[in-house]
């Protein structure tokens, strides 16, 4: 067995989960016996040995059922920080000629020559088609990662590459290229995508990360070949995003997002947003606010797709609210609602696998996809 095919073993089956907890069961009585055996009773410090293990594993097994429920990482390999299988040095992705049989994953600083921003390492995923000469001009998704989190979580939990790898076998090898940047430059930051005391994020994410995509990777040119989307802290950013720069961003795909940027976790709580990341000003914070910004003007050549869970309450109310007002405001709009969907990663990778044809589409990667599901 290669490392390769350890790191792809699924954490997350019931099979497993039954399977780990009957070795842990196993590894206590066996370690009892031995003890018992070797001794003729178990002795205090064996005692406190087997309560230590039992407590560890019990641990062990709680996080490994938690970790299911919010389907965070989902194979060995993620909880070991492996690198994909599918992975290569930048280098090495531009210098290669060969067309692979699916999309290659490669990682990369995207530097804030603009913003200053100092982002962690960018994921970027490319699809077979790219590997062509000349080199296509491909649309682009961005994809943002929420908090606590980083950009790998949307190879990770949100098993982005396997659904473009999907895609494009599906389409002749064709299909947008997928860039994944950094937006809190922390593992718990939360700069709600703004240029505020997180850094200047927003400035980053529509001039540093598309420029540096274009030179790079020889992507199309932002607009109508564009899109950003996001799961949790992600989807509020795409779809301000989106809102404050249609000129950049012709779809987004609202993925389980809050109203719009929050220093908290509910709609309601904008005080906090208006101190925390506006510096007091509530002007800026109108100007980023999503419902203010579809009441003001018309986006007739804006997409989006909201998809959330109706089991999350925040989220849930956000979209009722957002959905009709994007109608109203011009935008093709799709909306999905999971039932019994929760905040989980489940949640986030099925929406991204439920609006990629409808996205690559509107971007030009794929036959367009006339109306909603």
């Amino acid at each position: 067995m290669t490392v390769d095919s350890i790191g792809e073993i699924d954490i997350t089956t019931d099979s497993f989960l039954g399977a780990g907890a009957i070795l842990a069961l196993l590894v206590v009585v066996a370690l009892a016996l031995l003890l018992r055996n070797r001794l003729g009773r178990i002795t205090r410090a064996g005692r406190i040995a087997l309560i230590s293990l039992t407590t560890v594993l019990v641990l062990v097994g709680s996080g490994a059922t938690v970790n299911a429920h919010f389907d965070y990482f989902r194979t060995l390999g993620d909880v070991l920080g492996l690198p994909p299988s599918d992975e290569v040095e930048l280098a090495a992705l531009l210098a290669r000629t060969e067309r692979p049989d699916r999309g290659i994953v490669t990682s990369m600083e995207i530097p804030g020559k603009e913003s200053g921003f100092a982002g962690r390492p960018a994921m970027v995923w490319v699809p077979p088609a790219w590997f062509a000469r000349p080199r296509p001009e491909l649309p682009v998704v961005m994809l943002l990662h929420g908090t606590p989190g980083m950009p790998q979580d949307w190879l990770d939990g949100g098993q982005a590459g396997a659904t473009a790898d999907a895609y494009a076998a599906a389409h002749g090898g064709v299909a947008p290229i997928l860039v994944m940047p950094d937006v809190n430059g922390t593992i718990d930051g939360d700069s709600e995508c703004v240029d505020g005391p997180g850094g200047r994020v927003e400035t980053y994410l529509t001039a540093d990360v598309p420029r540096f995509v274009q030179d790079v990777f020889h992507a199309a040119a932002p607009g109508r070949t564009w899109a950003v989307a996001g799961l949790s802290e992600g989807g509020s950013c795409s779809l301000m995003l989106a809102l404050r720069h249609p000129d950049l961003f012709a779809t987004f795909g609202d993925y389980a997002g809050l109203a719009g940027p929050r220093a908290g976790d509910t709609n309601a709580d904008t005080d906090s947003a208006v101190t925390g990341l506006f510096g007091g000003s509530q002007a800026a914070f109108r100007a980023h606010e999503p419902a203010a910004l579809l009441a003001e003007r018309r986006y007739a050549e804006l997409g989006g797709w909201f998809e959330v869970g109706d089991a999350d309450t925040e989220p849930y109310a956000a979209a009722e609210t957002l959905v009709p007002a994007a109608r109203r405001a011009g935008i093709a709009t799709c909306e999905v609602v999971v039932p019994g969907g929760g905040h989980t990663f489940a949640l986030f990778s099925q929406a991204f696998s439920d609006s990629l044809p409808w996205i690559a589409g509107r971007l030009g990667a794929g036959p367009l996809v006339p109306s909603c599901p």
